[in-house]
């Protein structure tokens, strides 16, 4: 007897365990190999589904759902969503959620890092070092510059920058930070960080970090004239989006010495790289992984089942999924505990743009 009951698409390979719990409710349709699928191939998968379960490699916006009449709700394995089109989503009635929180810790760490492995130049000497270079000790081999006592800039500040703000206390760094709203002043004291405007971080940070989320409003922000107010010994890194920064204009000025170091976790083109950066010395590079630890990225998929169950109106929390982007702009859901019906069945209005104008938004 065929299955009638709802059908949902896990569109890359995941914790086979943790997925497993979509079987109790739901027909499962899993992709066997991790890829990066065409327009074409997800407007296909959804068609016939009624949820899916996604990454950062799958783009999802009108096209793909337009002849998907059954599908309402995307779960998202990710705390950023730049891959999917929410105001589309929403204009078409379908329930988004992504997993904030439970990789807030991890990133944070991993932020912090990645940070002090540019400052202190350890990618750079472990290259140097098994090239066979290292003949003798000398007292200004690899000289790099300190973490400890000096001022962090945080552009974003979000759970990830705040815990990254918490991080910098035992390194009795200064913190600023700068944010689309200042935040209460009790988490600025928890923090010890203190708001000051965009130009004034760029100036006085000697380590910027950026953990703000992508939207247009904030495509290249770090361009050249931002890059060009920081100072020449300082370094910026990158766990938020890759479209943030202008890599070019990161690679002239590492390649010149204006800036002293990056560490980028994300990229513009990913999986692709700029070949200039590629090239530079003073840039530590990594594949998207600030949240990969197994804890973590198993927490996410975990919270990324319950709320595709949720938003399909199963389980405990049935019609509050818990952790929606767009519920705000849903309707309710039949069940009146929550959301997940398409919008033109409910009314569904678009959700109105998050930023306005050319200011970085909270983090993620």
């Amino acid at each position: 007897m065929a299955d009638t009951r709802p059908r949902v698409w896990v569109s890359q390979p995941l914790f086979g365990d943790i997925v497993g719990r979509l079987r109790e409710h739901f027909d499962v349709i899993e992709t066997a190999a991790v890829g990066k699928h065409l327009q074409d191939e997800i407007a296909a998968m959804l068609a016939s589904c009624d949820g899916a379960l996604v990454t950062l490699n799958d783009r999802i916006g009108a096209a793909e759902v337009a002849h998907a009449p059954r599908l309402r709700a995307i779960a998202n394995v990710g705390v950023g969503y730049n891959n999917l089109d929410v105001p589309a989503l929403t204009q078409a009635g379908i329930v988004v959620t992504n997993t904030p929180d439970v990789l807030t810790e991890t990133s944070a760490d991993f932020g912090f890092a990645l940070m002090m492995a540019a400052a202190r130049r350890i990618t750079e000497a472990e290259r140097w070092l098994r090239d066979g270079q290292w003949r003798q000790w000398s007292f200004e081999t690899m000289l790099g510059g300190d973490v400890h006592g000096t001022t962090l800039g945080i552009l974003g500040m979000g759970r990830i920058g705040q815990g990254i703000a918490r991080r910098a206390s035992g390194f009795r760094m200064r913190v600023l930070y700068h944010n689309r709203s200042r935040l209460p002043a009790d988490i600025e004291r928890d923090c010890n960080a203190a708001y000051v405007d965009f130009d004034t971080l760029l100036a006085q940070a000697d380590h910027m970090v950026l953990v703000l989320p992508y939207s247009p409003a904030v495509h290249h922000i770090v361009d050249a004239a931002a890059i060009a107010k920081m100072k020449p010994t300082a370094t910026l890194t990158n766990i938020a989006r890759g479209g943030i920064v202008d890599e070019d204009a990161l690679a002239d000025a590492l390649e010149s010495g204006r800036l002293a170091a990056a560490g980028l976790d994300v990229y513009e083109g990913e999986p692709a790289i700029n070949p200039r950066l590629l090239a530079l010395r003073n840039v530590v590079l990594t594949p998207h992984i600030a949240s990969g630890s197994l804890a973590t990225r198993r927490a996410m998929v975990s919270l990324a089942v319950d709320n595709l169950i949720a938003a399909l109106d199963f389980g405990p929390r049935a019609g509050d999924p818990p952790t929606p982007v767009n519920a705000t702009e849903l309707s309710p859901s039949p069940n009146g505990r929550g959301v997940g019906v398409r919008g033109d069945e409910a009314g569904a209005k678009p959700v109105a743009a998050s930023v306005q104008g050319r200011k970085p938004g909270i983090s993620k």
